[in-house]
């Protein structure tokens, strides 16, 4: 078997280390692309950017971080850096096959939000995987339907 992937949530760009590098990344996302950027964007301390809307289904996330981020799990596992996230329907349910399948991968919890819970992994050449539960990200509000909730 294998974790069940539903959708991509978010694509997650680094665009410098300061608030004015972000800023710059957001001119261009919105006045050369169009995009507009998601007003209830949590506050992540010491790492500023901004979520992209792309189309009502998915985002791109502008990160911008000094070095590694106080996020990081080790050396190659930093959240804050490039990124693939991946909405997944149960994300204990993922949590116990990747136990089971023997993959390598760390947690993050209450990140972007107070019941958040992401997990992360590389893929064999050092790409950066997130998975997070459907309906429980701001990333994908087509998720939420049902829920109650825009999350």
């Amino acid at each position: 078997m294998a974790v069940k992937v539903l959708e991509l949530h978010h694509h997650g760009i680094r665009v410098g280390a300061t608030p004015s590098d972000a800023d710059r990344a957001l001119a261009f996302y919105r006045d050369v692309l169009g995009l507009t950027p998601d007003a209830g964007r949590p506050y992540i301390a010491d790492i500023p950017g901004y979520w992209m809307e792309v189309g009502a289904n998915a985002q791109i996330h502008l990160i911008s971080a000094e070095g590694v981020s106080r996020l990081a799990d080790g050396p190659g596992r930093d959240p804050a850096g490039p990124h693939v996230a991946l909405a997944v329907p149960d994300i204990q349910e993922a949590r116990l096959e990747l136990e089971r399948l023997g993959a390598d991968y760390w947690v993050l919890k209450g990140v972007v939000g107070p019941e958040s819970e992401q997990l992360f992994m590389t893929d064999p050449f050092g790409n950066v995987i997130e998975l997070h539960q459907a309906g429980t990200c701001r990333c994908n509000k087509r998720s939420a339907v049902g829920t109650g909730r825009m999350s």
